[in-house]
């Protein structure tokens, strides 16, 4: 075990004395964040109030605040885009006052579901193409950002989207680079530590004390018990999708994709590449847009309309659902009390009628 994972007193004592940040996990979905989210999670940072259930596709759960989600979905449509957009990045920002009601929206729903936590976790993908939104709000709620990055093939995000969305292998790798580079855009002047997916599930330890160097602060409370509880996390099921083809093979966007892979690889090995190879990547990408975007955006644009509300009802309605078993399990608990309290006066009443009687 690391030296971060095996102090918890001194761990604990000097993240009580730090001041208040948020742990901010980027990168494009499917690339590991679910992974990462719980493990920080379990190392005593803290999830929102209201969280994603698990599905047919992620068993383990999401750790995504939903209400925040459908917040970013509704912001991503207010200017023409969508969460699945291969051209979402850069950030498209509005005039400034309907800008500045976002913002103030988004302040009061972050207040909301964290309720002043010292070391709030939020994980939603879509934060990395609406970064600037979300770096204002913490900056107002005087929150220190520190960014985490998982690194994951793009081609087995691909293959998990393909099963989860049915997305073409082009359409994926796009989207990948355009969260990944949203994700490194507004993480530049933050503390910010790149994990390798592999590296995640063969070390955590690893990564957490990786993790820990670049944000130059322990993580709030990686406790034995927390790392026990991470291993049991970490199992072989959350390995899927190993990627097999050559990326640079992929037409049309595959060169891209291979090279900004390559830069977050290296970055997640703490071999640093120049900044503008992705500086480059990004001129290439809005030279696609350029010539194919109006062929693209608007569909999508208009297909996560159509997919919104039903995705926001079963989200609520799954959410209601969890609630309601939560309560139901209250309720038996309860009830398994009452009938314990009423065995335990029944035996006091005939002690008593026992001991009366023989006085």
């Amino acid at each position: 075990m690391t030296q971060a994972a095996s102090q918890p007193e001194d761990r604990q004592a000097v993240s009580s004395s730090s001041s208040r940040a948020a742990y901010v996990v980027l990168g494009m979905h499917r690339s590991g964040t679910s992974a990462i989210t719980q493990v920080l999670a379990l190392a005593g940072a803290s999830l929102p109030e209201n969280v994603m259930p698990g599905d047919e596709h992620n068993a383990k759960g999401y750790f995504e605040p939903w209400r925040i989600a459908v917040f970013n979905d509704q912001r991503l449509r207010a200017a023409g885009g969508a969460w699945d957009d291969p051209f979402i990045f850069p950030y498209r920002a509005l005039d400034p006052r309907e800008e500045k009601r976002w913002i103030t929206r988004a302040t009061d729903l972050f207040d909301e579901e964290f309720a002043g936590a010292r070391h709030p976790l939020m994980k939603d993908p879509r934060v990395s193409v609406l970064g600037p939104l979300w770096r204002t709000v913490l900056q107002d709620l005087g929150l220190t950002a520190r960014a985490v990055i998982p690194v994951r093939h793009p081609l087995e995000v691909a293959g998990s989207l393909a099963k989860r969305d049915g997305f073409p292998v082009e359409k994926s790798l796009l989207l990948w680079v355009a969260y990944m580079l949203g994700a490194e855009n507004c993480s530049r002047d933050m503390p910010r530590a790149f994990v390798s997916y592999d590296g995640l599930l063969s070390d955590w330890r690893g990564q957490a004390a990786r993790i820990e160097a670049a944000h130059g602060a322990p993580l709030p409370a990686l406790t034995p018990k927390a790392a026990k509880a991470i291993d049991g996390f970490l199992t072989r099921e959350l390995r899927h999708n190993a990627a097999a083809d050559d990326l640079t093979q992929i037409p049309l966007v595959g060169p891209l994709a291979a090279r900004v892979y390559a830069w977050f690889e290296a970055a997640a090995s703490d071999q640093p590449r120049p900044a503008e190879e992705l500086a480059a990547a990004a001129r290439t990408l809005e030279d696609m847009r350029q010539s194919m975007g109006v062929f693209v955006s608007p569909v999508t644009s208009d297909l996560a309309l159509a997919r919104a509300e039903l995705l926001e009802a079963r989200q609520i309605a799954a959410f209601e659902q969890s609630k309601i078993r939560a309560l139901e399990a209250q309720m038996a608990e309860h009830a398994a009390q009452a009938e314990a309290h009423r065995r335990l006066e029944g035996a006091v009443n005939d002690l008593l009628d026992d001991f009366l009687g023989e006085s």
